[in-house]
């Protein structure tokens, strides 16, 4: 049932000139065609808000353009709320606006969908740097678990970032029932930096069953001015983590099920901003110590250590 039902794609867009339209082309390309597109200008300030409106009058009854009172910035995740609220298909999917689909996207996606009794399903998606020079390699990334799986909660919270070691879904790769983003209320408002997906991820990873394809069919743009190159280069990447996980704490306090397991993930998780000494003594020290001991202790030495470590 699911693979003939209508997709709402929500792409919101700042000063992305230079991408936008090859984004929109590609959901243009979809062989699904039960889709409406809506298109939310977050104060955009060069050529991408008009390319949008062109893209809205030409297209009128699939194609939709918004904006915030003002031609206010807002944030992705104000933004993206505000294009659910104004959805009207029974899924929702993100592409953000130097993101692209192969034609197949939604098709693949919708039928995981209509097999499993999944709220979410998450592809792999590959890393897109050679859109710049041909000799750049692309990257495949799969989702950071068991692949080709469904997950109950709470799983993907401890297997995934941004409190386990594998590697979280990109937004692009995503499709949701709406209904489940409407029951989680979607987005938190008040995220402007790099985590604004993740209120919604782990929202879903706690409430809600998930199914991780290895399928690949999405593209998500490598390109040094986007908002996570931004947090790295400026230095900011630690304190919006911070910012971030004060938020999950809150959140999971707040809710009616309590998971000692995820509980004790987010204070390891914590501990460099809580406890940074107790941090660096439990988990920078030994790490050091142990390169140190690989570096300068005789072969036969660390041979003999490992016999040991074995024998124990």
């Amino acid at each position: 049932m699911a693979a003939s039902q209508k997709v709402s794609i929500v792409t919101c867009f700042l000063n992305v000139e230079r991408y936008i339209e090859e984004t929109i082309q590609s959901v243009l390309q979809q062989h699904h065609t039960n889709w409406e597109l809506l298109l939310v200008d977050d104060g955009a300030a060069d050529k991408s808000t008009s390319i949008a409106k062109h893209y809205a009058a030409t297209y009128p009854d699939k194609i939709f353009y918004f904006e915030h009172d003002n031609h206010q910035n807002k944030g992705a995740s104000f933004s993206r709320n505000v294009a659910i609220e104004k959805s009207t298909g029974e899924y929702i999917a993100f592409l953000d606006a130097d993101d692209t689909w192969l034609p197949n996207y939604l098709t693949s996606q919708l039928a995981i969908l209509s097999q499993y009794p999944v709220a979410m399903v998450c592809q792999a998606t590959e890393y897109w740097s050679s859109w710049r020079k041909k000799n750049y390699s692309d990257v495949t990334k799969p989702v950071g678990t068991t692949q080709d799986k469904s997950f109950s909660p709470p799983s993907l919270l401890l297997d995934l970032y941004p409190l386990g070691r594998g590697a979280a879904p990109c937004i692009c790769g995503t499709l949701v029932k709406k209904e489940a983003i409407v029951k989680l209320c979607g987005f938190a408002n008040d995220f402007k930096g790099m985590y604004d997906d993740q209120t919604l991820l782990v929202k879903l990873y706690l409430h809600e069953p998930v199914y991780i394809s290895s399928v690949v069919q999405n593209r998500y743009r490598q390109r040094p001015e986007s908002l996570v190159h931004t947090s790295h280069q400026t230095g900011n990447y630690k304190q919006e983590r911070r910012i971030f996980l004060e938020w999950l704490k809150v959140y999971l306090k707040s809710q009616p099920v309590q998971y000692p397991e995820v509980d004790k993930l987010l204070r390891i998780a914590l501990l460099p901003y809580h406890s940074p000494v107790l941090y660096y003594l439990t988990k920078k020290a030994p790490q050091k110590a142990k390169k140190w001991i690989a570096r300068v202790l005789p072969g036969t030495i660390k041979q003999y250590i490992k016999q040991q470590q074995k024998a124990l």
